[in-house]
């Protein structure tokens, strides 16, 4: 039987054979195309060349290439794991013709390889070819269809003609597109799958796709030749293998067998003698471990947006799927060395990266481990509930309670559901999540407002008023128009120098001046793609001329210019120190300071963010100069200019490079903001802090110029007063801190073990105050600051000596917030189903919080200590009614 490895290289020389060059794969996370998640095709990396905008040193090419689909029509994400075909992660066998050969030879090879290099039978291959489409005014593939019946020899009966949504691909609303023929292999027993063909059917499935692009799709839909015709072909590696080893399951093949092995001997089940569940769970495990792996390695990082939630989606799914197999722990990140055995041959930048892979993978895997099983408990509580109730769909809004508490995505939310025989209002999930984005809009510092024209008065007309203020900070202009709002003046200018909040750079401040009154700019804003000038009247009456003189607060904008070049300098440190993974996720550029928000997967080592910081100063103190230029997209994505993900980029973008003449840029990044014009300008930079913002976010804060050397001489001032406070020298001076931090916590825990002993010795006290409530006694005491643990203790003794008795304590603390801790004896819980965790999770839910635990012991948190009498209400209540 052939290997995986084996059909692979055997693909690869065959077309090498035919004069193809061999491409290797390109990264399955496109790091030059921001609008797109993922690699998804073979014919991604030559797309610029069937737009017409690229060429290549060959015209003929084949490759194996490293695919990603989680939705769409080749996909279904419910389906991974449960059939035998779809997979998340896959690989795409393709070969290609750039203006060279067209459908003969393509239909003639196509046929050659799997007939008579593979063997296929030939008597269980179909082919089929466009049938015409009278919308777009197109006529059968004739031409297709008389090749296979010429070039080949193929059943006549086997050549099928289908509709346009099976085969004509188009590579979007525009663009280049064409026929193509599918070649689809009956697995039926006795060969009657005909009728099965495009019938999305396990037994009879399309293992190669030959696409013919001899058309361009116009603006107005309708189609016109190419000058030059194409062909793009794309198989299935993971099918063909099924085919060529002839087992039935895609799984059953050496490309996942070995990782369903590795995965039994890590759960200690063996795959084959695991349940039909567990089996499931087996497959969607081996399924998203390769994604996560090969994407991870090419540098894609989970986070909560764009391709980095896909990553989570995923990494989550195959985590719950875990615990069909009672994994607690991290485990999938065990299973990534079975992938470098499988794979390292064909993809070798998976040696380099397999211990980061690991660490990404484990890292993301005990941050979801911590809420996944109270997630998991949670729904079980609330179907249960919505099941009881005849209830047969979980509303909207406590699918996004799982999602905004526990971090399930709502798919993850959706299988589960789906297990026990429920549905989803997804339509008001989507409500809830469109409130919270809404309350997060609202949460920033400014939100402009959107005003109808009546709201303007036009003082000269314009074409469109235009931005000056990279080269000039003061000059002479009109107003345009103006309108006023709470107070405050909004102006547009003809020509501005005032940069309007945009990448993350607050906007300018400065004066606009006319005949007998000056405006004072308090901030710059964009409204409809016009910077608006946001003003309070400092002299005169109001607005009484259009000509006026607009000058910026260079106090404002230079130090501001200073913190986001750093930013430019500090994102490419960082992606030098930490890897290529890293990347923005987010900005503030101020006069005062700077924010900087990254993708990476951990705490940034102190030794790491001091390297970061040398990197900087040191570029700084070159004095590298900061140039600018204007291109389009293409053209500064093969300059290696760095763009932000699903940021919506023009016709031309501005590139803002740092490095000497001649030499390698330092950074290169599409950029609108306003910089310096040499790094020796910024000054010295002082990295402040360095934090995490979300799982797989991190953030550093930082200063330049006069703030990082006024941070600097604050830091020694400060060092000196220890110093002269605790007698020691500087260099000793963490060490005596240490010693005296030691010294209070032996202090702190002597204390407790007072406070201990003295509520401990008055447990008697406190079961002799019981009150009855029914048949059973009710402890209720009150406490300041007290240790949780100890109150736990107190609840344990009661529970030692007395029957039929519950303990319920309160420990108010001075920032208002509330502990709650309930005991319960075995009796109540054998004889009266009384359990710790639910009674206390159901009074903190009336003072606005929630808690819960074992039967026996149960703790809570509450915020509303006024609704604590209600609480205690709640508790007597509920203790009487058993």
């Amino acid at each position: 039987m052939k290997t995986s490895r084996q059909i692979r290289q055997e693909f690869i020389d065959f077309f090498k054979q035919k004069a193809h060059t061999f491409v290797p794969s390109s990264s399955v996370v496109p790091h030059d195309d921001p609008t797109l998640l993922f690699t998804n095709a073979g014919m991604n990396q030559f797309k610029d060349v069937f737009l017409g905008k690229g060429e290549r040193p060959y015209n003929r090419a084949a490759n194996s290439q490293k695919c990603i689909r989680v939705s769409g029509k080749h996909n279904d994400l419910e389906e991974v794991g449960h059939d035998n075909y779809h997979h998340t992660y896959f690989e795409m066998l393709g070969n290609w013709s750039f203006g060279d050969y067209f459908k003969e030879d393509a239909i003639r090879w196509a046929w050659e390889l799997l007939t008579e290099v593979w063997g296929i039978p030939k008597e269980r291959l179909y082919a089929t070819v466009f049938g015409g489409d009278e919308g777009d005014g197109l006529e059968a593939d004739t031409e297709a269809e008389s090749l296979w019946a010429k070039v080949t020899d193929i059943d006549p009966s086997h050549i099928i003609r289908c509709d346009k949504k099976d085969n004509f691909w188009e590579m979007g609303d525009t663009g280049p597109c064409g026929p193509c023929s599918e070649i689809h292999i009956d697995m039926t027993p006795d060969m009657s799958g005909a009728k099965l063909v495009n019938a999305d059917s396990p037994e009879v499935i399309e293992i190669w796709n030959l696409v013919f692009i001899q058309y361009n799709r116009n603006q107005d839909s309708s189609l016109t030749p190419l000058p030059d015709q194409h062909v793009d072909t794309g198989m299935g590696f993971e099918r063909i293998v099924r085919v060529l080893q002839g087992v039935h399951s895609n799984y059953d093949t050496d490309v996942f067998t070995p990782i369903l092995d590795a995965i039994g001997e890590i759960v200690n089940i063996p795959f084959e003698e695991a349940s039909d569940e567990q089996k499931i769970a087996f497959q969607v495990i081996a399924d998203h471990v390769r994604m996560l792996t090969f994407s991870i390695t090419d540098g894609a990082l989970p986070s909560n947006d764009g391709r980095g939630y896909v990553l989570r989606r995923i990494l989550r799914r195959a985590a719950r799927y875990g615990r069909k197999l009672e994994m607690h722990d991290p485990f999938i990140y065990k299973i990534v060395p079975t992938l470098l055995n499988l794979y390292w041959n064909a993809f070798p930048e998976l040696l380099e990266k397999a211990s980061y892979v690991m660490k990404v993978i484990k890292s993301e895997e005990e941050s979801f481990n911590t809420t996944l099983d109270r997630g998991i408990a949670m729904f079980g509580e609330m179907a249960e509930d919505y099941r009881k109730k005849g209830v047969e769909m979980i509303p909207g809004e406590e699918a996004f309670k799982l999602y905004d508490t526990y971090g399930f995505p709502f798919d993850l939310t959706r299988m589960m559901a789906q297990e026990v025989g429920l549905d989803i209002d997804e339509s008001g999930f989507d409500t809830e999540m469109a409130k919270q984005r809404d309350r997060a809009r609202k949460a920033g510092k400014f939100v402009m407002e959107t005003s109808s024209e009546g709201d303007w008065t036009v003082l000269t007309t314009v074409e469109a008023p235009t931005f000056v203020g990279y080269d000039q900070v003061s000059m002479q202009t009109e107003i345009h128009k103006y309108a006023q709002r709470d107070e405050k003046y909004h102006v547009v200018l003809k020509e501005t120098p005032f940069y309007a909040e945009s990448g993350g750079q607050v906007g300018d401040r400065g004066t606009i001046s006319g005949d007998g009154f000056t405006l004072t700019v308090e901030d710059t804003q964009k409204e409809d793609g016009v910077n608006v000038a946001i003003c309070s009247l400092s002299e005169g009456k109001g607005i009484t001329s259009a000509a006026v003189e607009a000058n910026i607060d260079m106090d404002f904008r230079a130090p501001t210019t200073y913190n986001h070049t750093a930013t430019h300098l500090l994102h490419a440190a960082l992606r030098n120190t930490l890897g290529d993974h890293v990347a923005q996720k987010g900005s503030l550029v101020a006069p005062n300071h700077l924010r900087f928000d990254f993708s990476h997967f951990q705490k940034v080592e102190k030794s790491q963010l001091e390297t970061i910081e040398q990197i900087v100063n040191q570029q700084i103190q070159q004095d590298f100069p900061v140039s600018y230029d204007y291109t389009d997209f293409d053209s500064a994505k093969e300059k290696g200019a760095m763009a932000l993900f699903g940021e919506k980029y023009g016709d031309v973008v501005r590139v803002v490079s740092i490095a000497h003449d001649g030499d390698a840029p330092i950074s290169v990044e599409l950029c609108g903001g306003c910089h310096v014009r040499h790094t020796g300008e910024i000054g010295p930079f002082v990295i402040t802090q360095e934090s995490s913002i979300a799982s797989g976010v991190r953030r550093i804060e930082a200063l330049t110029g006069p703030e990082a050397v006024a941070f600097m001489q604050k830091s020694r001032d400060v060092v000196k007063e220890l110093d002269q406070l605790l007698n020691v020298p500087t260099n000793e001076l963490s060490h005596r801190v240490r010693d005296m931090m030691d010294h209070v916590k032996s202090l702190e825990k002597q204390l407790q073990q007072v406070q201990a002993k003295a509520v401990l010795e008055r447990s008697d006290e406190f079961i002799s105050a019981a009150e009855k409530q029914g048949d059973v006694s009710l402890v209720l005491a009150e406490f300041e600051n007290m240790e949780v643990d100890l109150l736990k203790q107190l609840g344990d003794v009661i529970r030692q000596k007395s029957a039929a008795t519950v303990g319920f304590f309160v420990n108010r603390l001075d920032d208002g917030r509330v502990n709650l801790i309930c005991a319960v004896t075995d009796d109540l819980i054998s004889e009266k189903k009384l359990k710790a965790g639910d009674l206390v999770r159901d009074a903190a839910k009336i003072a606005g919080g929630g808690g819960g635990g074992r039967p026996q012991m149960a703790t809570a948190g509450a915020k509303s200590a006024e609704k604590l009498p209600a609480v205690f209400d709640f508790v007597r209540e509920k203790l009487a009614a058993l």
